[in-house]
C-alpha cells in the first residue's frame, strides 16, 4: 500500500528509545525525512543510523530538554532550516514520574510530569502548526495511554495528564481540520518496551518465575482485558502512528486508536 509519506517532513519527540524509536524506524521505512528529538544525543544517533538503513530520505537528530521553551525553539529553527517545512509532528515525549499514592505526591512532582507530558506538547505543537496550515497539510499524532481513558488507583498524575492530551488532541481536531491538518491520538497498553521488559524481569526475579511466566502473572493481576494475552510490540504502535499520518488516513480526524489489545474495557 502506498502510504505518501515518501520525502515527507516528519518530526518525532522521545525518539532515542521505546516507543519513539520504533515509530521513527517505520517512517524510515516509508522514505521520509525524519526530525528526531530527545535529550541523549549518543543515543538518538544510533537510532538516525537505523532509520537510514531502513530507507529515511535523510535524518536530522537533536538533543533537547523539551520542557525548556528556548530548546523547543532551536528543535523548530533547526527543523525548518535543514528542511523548510514540518508535515508530521509525533508529540511521543513523556515521563512516568513516581509511583506513588496521591496523597504522597508532591506539587513539584505534578508539575514535573505535566511540563514535560502535556505542556511540551502544548509549546511544541504551537510552534510547528503554522508550517502545516500554511502549505494546507499536516498530521498531529499525540500519544496518549490506556492510563488517559482506564487510570490506575496510583500515578494519578501521569494518568491525568493523558487524559488532558486526549482532550488538547480533539480541541486540536477541531480548529486545525478545516486548514487540511489532521489532529489524532494513539493510546497504547502494555507495550513491551524496554522499560516495561525490565519490569518483567524483575518481577520474574523476586517471584522465581520465568520472563514468560511474569508477562502472565502481570497480565492476570493488572491488565485482565488485554484479549490477546500478551503485551504488545512497539512495532504495533509504530504502525498505527505512520497510518494516521498517511494519506490512506485522509478522513480520520479528532480520533483516539486505542493499541490495547482491548485493555480497555468500555467501548
Amino acid at each position: 500500500m502506498e502510504l505518501g509519506l515518501s520525502n515527507k517532513v516528519v518530526l518525532v519527540t522521545g525518539a532515542s528509545k521505546g516507543l519513539g524509536a520504533a515509530i521513527a524506524i517505520a517512517f524510515g521505512r516509508e522514505g521520509s525525512n525524519l526530525i528526531l528529538v530527545a535529550r541523549t544525543q549518543t543515543e538518538l544517533d544510533q537510532v538516525a543510523a537505523e532509520a537510514q538503513k531502513k530507507g529515511a530520505a535523510e535524518v536530522l537528530a537533536i538533543a533537547a530538554d523539551l520542557t525548556q521553551t528556548d530548546a523547543i525553539d532551536r528543535v523548530v529553527s533547526e527543523a525548518i532550516n535543514r528542511f523548510g517545512t514540518i508535515h508530521v509532528l509525533v508529540n511521543n515525549a513523556g515521563v512516568l514520574g513516581n509511583f506513588l499514592p496521591f496523597e504522597e505526591l508532591t506539587d513539584d512532582e505534578w508539575f514535573q510530569v505535566f511540563n514535560l507530558n502535556l505542556f511540551s506538547v502544548v509549546k511544541l505543537t504551537r510552534a510547528v502548526v503554522p508550517y502545516m496550515v500554511q502549505q494546507k497539510w499536516g498530521r498531529i499524532i499525540n500519544m496518549s495511554s490506556e492510563s488517559g481513558l482506564q487510570p490506575d488507583a496510583a500515578m494519578s498524575h501521569y494518568s491525568a495528564t493523558k487524559a488532558a492530551l486526549l482532550n488538547l488532541t480533539k480541541s486540536l481536531s477541531k480548529e486545525y481540520g478545516q486548514h487540511g491538518v489532521l489532529v489524532n491520538s494513539v493510546s497504547p497498553a502494555f507495550i513491551k518496551t524496554p522499560m516495561v521488559e525490565a519490569m518483567l524481569k524483575q518481577i520474574a526475579q523476586e517471584k522465581n518465575f520465568s520472563v514468560q511466566d511474569a508477562e502472565a502473572y502481570f497480565l492476570k493481576e493488572n491488565r485482565p482485558h488485554i484479549e490477546l494475552k500478551r503485551g504488545g510490540n512497539s512495532s504495533e504502535v509504530a504502525a498505527a502512528v505512520v497510518f494516521l499520518a498517511s494519506e490512506t488516513a485522509s478522513f480520520i480526524v479528532g480520533t483516539n486508536l486505542r493499541v490495547d489489545g482491548g485493555s480497555v474495557a468500555s467501548i
